[in-house]
């Protein structure tokens, strides 16, 4: 039988991804639904920080979503994104409380994978120096793989974010095995001095027990899930509802 060792003080903070705000008010043009106006609410509403993630063609989330937003948030504002020159420059400007690097290509429908951190070691260490000179939290979406984890320490990186489709996915199928290969990911990460965030495809069916079993799990980011539940339950209800499962 398997047992959580994670804290029952549980203090993993919800940061909700607003993209999918932007892609429905991108459909149709003008500024309904106002995505500055969602990222205040979502905080009033007791989010614990703001999302976004800006593509090159800004089919959701604008540059200029990038900076309304910035001047509003009161907890953390996270921006994630591939670590193209532009993205580096506009992230430097903007200054968020952290900056999540993807590997996604620009045409990516979403992020589908984690860095392979020795291909691209040298790459990561030059563009997180850039970011700790700025005073910007740095985090990389990464897999469980272990080596992966290894190498993403000496990018410089101070957090991974776990990269849970495949937990989602096989979740119906197994919980305790789905969420095997996270706790090891997140054990050798934590041994090794990294902060832990966790993000895609997480809802109000596997939060919870994710959240149980992840030690020391810092944040999630959650975006269409909660979007898409909020369609059903209003979104100041869908939040609360995400914070309890992630209160035990």
């Amino acid at each position: 039988m398997f047992h959580s060792f994670a804290t029952k003080n549980n203090m993993t903070r919800l940061s909700v991804n607003i993209n999918k705000i932007a892609t429905l008010r991108n459909a149709r043009g003008g500024i309904i639904p106002d995505v500055v106006k969602a990222a205040y609410d979502c905080e009033r509403f007791g989010a614990q920080g703001i999302t976004v993630h800006p593509r090159p063609d800004e089919r959701h989330i604008t540059i200029k979503d990038v900076y309304a937003i910035k001047p509003l948030i009161t907890t953390e504002f996270n921006i994630e994104g591939y670590p193209s020159r532009k993205f580096i420059d506009m992230v430097i400007d903007v200054k968020p409380a952290q900056v999540t690097l993807v590997p996604d290509p620009p045409e990516a429908i979403t992020s589908n994978a984690g860095w392979d951190t020795i291909t691209h070691l040298e790459f990561l260490k030059d563009t997180i120096a850039e970011f700790k000179e700025n005073g910007i939290r740095t985090s990389i979406f990464i897999g469980t793989e272990t080596e992966m984890i290894y190498y993403a320490v000496k990018t410089g990186t101070n957090r991974v974010e776990l990269y849970t489709e495949p937990y989602a996915t096989n979740y119906p199928m197994g919980k305790e095995e789905a969420i095997a290969p996270f706790i090891k990911a997140a054990r050798v990460a934590s041994e090794v001095g990294l902060g832990i965030n966790a993000g895609h495809d997480l809802n109000l069916e596997n939060l919870k027990y994710f959240a149980q079993n992840i030690p020391d799990l810092e944040e999630v980011s959650i975006g269409h899930a909660l979007i898409s539940d909020a369609l059903y339950y209003g979104l100041e209800n869908t939040i609360r509802l995400y914070l309890r499962e992630l209160m035990f």
